[in-house]
């Protein structure tokens, strides 16, 4: 069968830059999927982006569909045959509708019932007539913000300005938003022009020649080499943070490299401040000594040729300079902050409108904070430094240079802590409460830091729970997911033990009593539970715990964190061990019946009159304080090992003793041992609900 290769460009006004790899890589994902539900074959396919475009080239495109002769079943014999042997309307509309006649039919045997099939052969239909529907795939693509233009109901990342839809040297008919396709793309803004393809597989090598990389792996590795070219010719460490690379590389289409300078007396200012001018404002890759000290001069990356890079060079440089002088005024200026005053005007800025200011904030998070490093134990020096972190860590949100660059708060805190003489270790929680910043950021290392890491980002997540304001699927304005996923993560990595669900309810009852809730503390903590559970869930997964471990352990009260982690551990650590599902049987088996006893009852030993019970209950009495103290000492594979070893006497039990016996005493008295031995295996959670095969 004869192959074309196939290109579909989408060209478009410049996207940002955080949309474009996501566009490109659903753009081909898409498509995969597309080719598959209409059955057409081809060798490979190539996903290509820039900010002004998506494309995907097919190589080796089949140019009909495949002709397939698919089976259908029809009715039953009995209703496609009439009492005297003829053909039913049944069966005759059936065969009718496949395009076939009842002449066609055969009989075919399903589950001990014969059913009326045919053969129907369809034959594959032109490749280049199912290409006219690709806008569908095109128009299906989601985006974090779209935007609506001129008189189109269709809502996009950005205008459509031109379409490319090439099967070999055959343009095919395709319209989106009133614009039709054609075999015209558009080179480089300023370095390129139209361009004119023959046909699809000439798309790279034509764009090439009028100035755009449309590869965009090639045009990163390529920004890459130029930063190391750079750093080598000048003795140069150019640090490469993949995440401004990534933005740079969708920034442009042709990239070339070039570096700048900018005064030494600005190498004063704190490294952090020239890091962020550089990377957030102005997009430079900032460079450093091969000591690591930070140096004059700054990377940048042009959207054109090597023609003229002097005055590129002197643009950038103007415009560096500018904000650094800012900066340098800003530092200037906060040498005149005197931290008390700086607390005041908290109160004058709003942390949300119907949670309150800053300033009250604050005040909340001290009690937590104080509250929290009673609950883990600290000594009295950690104490009153998590008291003076508490009520001062936010003053540099009325700092000028917070106020210029918002992503130094907490950094520049700890600068002027220090600089205001603050102890070090109060300085540095100031910096450590934002913590983990990211999914990939650490948490806070200092006790201080973790505990008001976590009274901080407690009291934001109880607070937009008590007025309502809930994460509902992809929608987390405030982050609050990424936030719980810190506290629990801080927990663990302090191997604190305190009761996250009592901590949880101290801060919920504190919102109500100030009257901000607006819903009853039960209702509140129902939420929260919901939601921090989900946390833990991905937590476990992520720890390779497989899901039905992690479901019977989340039936538990939200305690001992480190203690849940570890008991899914150890179970998911003796899953495939010889015997597990023999032991999780009998546990369960406990369990299951145990939920009919009374829970009032206890059990009379003088009631046990068989042996089997009698040795169950006197080897659960010898084992229980064993599993008790090593779940204590959070030592859970010795627990696990301590249950298993009553397997033996579990199973005589259950096969020499009728628990639900007619004498309601003894009867009660059984369910009484089996509800006793559950409550300590359910140090495990719900073992019914571990699946063992």
């Amino acid at each position: 069968m004869s192959k074309r290769d196939f290109l579909f460009e989408i060209g478009l006004e410049e996207m940002p830059a955080r949309f474009v790899t996501d566009s490109m890589n659903q753009l081909q994902d898409k498509v995969k999927s597309w080719l598959e539900t209409n059955q057409l074959a081809y060798d490979d396919i190539h996903a290509y982006s820039t900010p002004r475009r998506l494309a995907v080239l097919i190589e080796g495109l089949v140019e009909r569909q495949e002709d397939v002769t698919l089976e259908a079943k029809g009715p039953a014999k009995k209703v496609a045959l009439t009492a005297d042997g003829e053909w039913s309307k049944a069966a005759q509309g059936f065969t009718r509708g496949q395009g076939l006649t009842v002449e066609d039919i055969y009989f075919k045997e399903i589950n001990g019932v014969e059913y009326v099939h045919v053969n129907k052969h369809v034959e594959g239909k032109e490749t280049k007539e199912i290409l006219s529907t690709i806008a569908s795939v095109a128009t299906s693509l989601h985006f974090p913000k779209n935007m609506r233009w001129a008189d189109e109901d269709l809502r996009y990342v950005r205008p459509i300005k031109w379409l490319i839809a090439l099967f070999g040297e055959e343009v095919i008919p395709v319209e989106i938003a009133k614009v039709k396709s054609d075999r015209v793309s558009t080179g480089h803004r300023f370095l390129g022009g139209q361009v004119e393809l023959k046909e699809a597989g000439s798309y790279v090598e034509e764009l090439l020649s009028n100035y755009v990389i449309v590869n965009a792996k090639e045009r990163k590795e390529a920004i890459r080499k130029q930063l190391s070219i750079i750093g080598e010719e000048n003795g140069w460490n150019i640090p490469v943070d993949e995440d401004l690379l990534e933005e740079v590389n969708n920034l442009v289409e042709y990239p070339t490299a070039l570096f700048g300078t900018f005064e030494s007396e600005y190498l004063t200012l704190p490294e952090e401040v020239l890091i962020t001018s550089m990377k957030e404002h102005q997009r430079y890759f900032p460079v450093k000594s091969e000591e690591g000290t930070l140096l004059p001069y700054f990377v940048t990356v042009r959207n054109g040729n090597h023609e003229n890079l002097d005055n590129v060079a002197r643009g950038n440089e103007k415009v560096l300079r500018a904000r650094l002088s800012d900066a340098a005024f800003f530092s200037k200026e906060d040498e005149k902050l005197v931290i008390e005053d700086a607390i005041k005007k908290l109160d004058k800025i709003v942390f949300h409108e119907e949670i309150g200011t800053t300033g009250d904030k604050v005040r909340r998070v001290q009690t937590i904070a104080t509250d929290l490093a009673n609950s883990v134990n600290v000594n009295n020096e950690t104490q009153k430094h998590v008291e003076r972190a508490a009520s001062i860590y936010k003053f540099d949100l009325v700092s000028h240079m917070v106020y210029e660059f918002p992503e130094l708060q907490g950094i520049m805190g700890e600068k002027y802590a220090l600089a205001k003489g603050e102890s070090p270790i109060v300085a540095k929680a100031i910096n450590e409460h934002y913590m983990p910043r990211s999914a990939e950021d650490q948490t806070a290392s200092s006790d201080v830091g973790a505990i008001l890491s976590i009274a901080e980002k407690m009291d934001t997540i109880v607070g937009f729970f008590a007025i309502g304001v809930i994460p509902t699927g992809s929608q987390d304005p405030y982050a609050l997911r990424r936030q719980a996923s810190g506290i629990i993560q801080t927990i663990l990595n302090k191997k604190w033990s305190f009761s996250l669900e009592t901590f949880m309810q101290s801060v919920v009852e504190r919102y109500v009593e100030a009257g901000i809730a607006k819903k009853d503390a039960n209702a509140i903590m129902e939420d929260l539970l919901v939601f921090f559970k989900l946390r833990l869930k991905n937590n476990l997964s992520e720890r390779g715990v497989r899901y039905d471990i992690v479901e019977a352990l989340l039936e538990l009260p939200l305690e001992n964190v480190c203690s849940s982690v570890k008991k899914a551990e150890t179970l998911e650590s003796k899953k495939n061990e010889a015997g597990f599902k023999e032991t999780m049987e009998s546990l369960s088996r406990v369990c299951n019946i145990a939920k009919k006893a009374t829970a009032s009852a206890e059990v009379q030993e003088n009631l046990l009159s068989q042996a089997e019970e009698q040795e169950l209950y006197k080897q659960y009495n010898n084992k229980k304080d064993l599993v008790l103290r090593a779940a204590s000492d959070q030592d859970f594979s010795l627990a696990y090992e301590e249950l298993a070893s009553l397997k033996p006497a579990i199973d005589a039990f259950f096969d020499n003793i009728m628990v639900m016996t007619d004498d309601e005493a003894i009867k009660t008295n059984r369910l009484a041992l089996m509800d006793d031995m559950a409550k300590v295996i359910s140090i495990f959670g719900n073992v019914n609900g571990i699946i063992v095969k």
